[in-house]
């Protein structure tokens, strides 16, 4: 357990050059659509949000992590917060669907990870719930954990994570400035075949629409044909199609947060509209990509109580004819969230010494210019 404790500590000392958040998009001048971002541009800007990861990297073959989202501080399960999933593509292995979709409500942190350890980041939720002394007599627990599988960089048959680095990913949790790039669940993934990662952006709506937050977070290792801004940089590159497309094949999970005050049915609609940021970047949520958007909204006036004396749940709702603005914000910030992660991470060595190059970002920043992409 030292060791990979270690391996966090160096990396959170500030080895951010080696494994973890290099310049982000609008570093280098371009801005995705017109909504503005928040403080931050990161899910953490919508208000008691916050992200806690885990990244383990060891020897010549471990390269993953963990990747917690809590949508808000106090205990989930005891004031459980109005949720949605959207499947984009099925191939995946999230937990927690079936109940989400039936009852509209989320009683657990979220976790991200790899593929083979969704059933130990599971039982942690499992063991970090019950351990809550409010929740001294559940006999039932919802675990959210969301996937994608860093085989390729990282040894996932060796199965590293523990329930410890999730637990660990959960109480180190904070609000503030979100690590991307090659961290947490983002340490082995692969993009459009460039170092994928971990990403995030956010969107403040004006006050004349409500004056909502929307903050997304994404683990990207997906393929697809890759655009920038509208730019055809994949076509550009010569990166198309042959294996491009061939080996496209992968996963990318999409967390949205708002405070807005939304049910069940509004927030699968939200969920919905990531998808459109996805393809907005050349994603094309291919055969054996597991797509998958968990939409979650903390407004505090509509937290679901565990027990309650009262046959009623009083909600405020946010009318069909207002959900317009969240949609473009949410394709707005989904779009800048994964291009962000690409920004972010940094080239990878791995199992069976596996290279994984990072985004020739010069390269892309000369293209960006002659498409007068690039903001002055």
């Amino acid at each position: 357990m030292w060791r990979y404790i270690s391996i966090v500590l160096i990396f959170l000392m500030g080895l951010n050059d080696v494994f973890g958040q290099n310049k982000r998009l609008r570093d280098y001048g371009i801005e995705i659509g017109v909504l503005k971002p928040g403080e931050h541009n990161a899910i953490t800007d919508v208000n008691n949000v916050k992200v806690g990861q885990v990244t383990l990297i060891e020897g010549d073959s471990i390269r993953t992590g963990v990747t917690a989202i809590l949508p808000y501080s106090g205990n989930i399960f005891q004031q459980k917060v109005p949720a949605a999933m959207y499947i984009g593509n099925g191939f995946g292995k999230l937990t927690g669907y079936s109940q989400v979709k039936e009852l509209g409500n989320l009683e657990t942190p979220i976790i991200l990870t790899n593929t083979l350890s969704v059933p130990t980041a599971s039982n942690a939720l499992i063991s970090y719930t019950l351990s809550l002394p409010e929740n001294k007599d559940v006999k039932s627990v919802n675990p959210i954990v969301g996937e994608t599988n860093d085989g390729y960089l990282n040894d996932i048959r060796g199965r590293h994570i523990k329930e410890e680095h999730v637990l660990s990913a959960i109480q180190n949790a904070k609000s503030g400035t979100v690590e991307e790039g090659n961290v947490g669940a983002g340490t082995g993934t692969v993009c459009f075949g460039y170092k994928g990662g971990i990403g995030t952006s956010s969107r403040v709506l004006p006050k004349a629409w409500g004056g909502y937050t929307i903050g997304v977070l994404v683990q990207t290792n997906f393929g697809g044909v890759l655009e920038i801004n509208g730019v055809p940089v994949a076509k550009d590159l010569k990166r198309y199609p042959n294996k491009y497309i061939e080996e496209a094949d992968g996963s990318c999970m999409i967390v949205v947060l708002t405070d807005a005050p939304l049910d069940a049915r509004n927030l699968e609609r939200l969920a919905k509209r990531a998808m459109l940021g996805l393809a907005k970047t050349g994603g094309i949520a291919s055969n054996s990509s597991g797509d998958y958007i968990i939409a979650v909204s903390n407004a505090e006036e509509n937290l679901v109580d565990y027990q309650s004396d009262s046959k009623f749940h009083k909600q405020t709702i946010l009318e069909n004819d207002a959900m317009t603005p969240l949609f473009m914000a949410t394709i707005e910030a989904t779009e800048e969230a994964i291009l962000n992660s690409l920004f972010a991470a940094k080239t990878m060595t791995g199992r069976n010494s596996h290279t994984v190059e990072e985004l020739p970002k010069d390269t892309i920043i000369e293209l960006l210019k002659k498409y007068n992409r690039i903001k002055n």
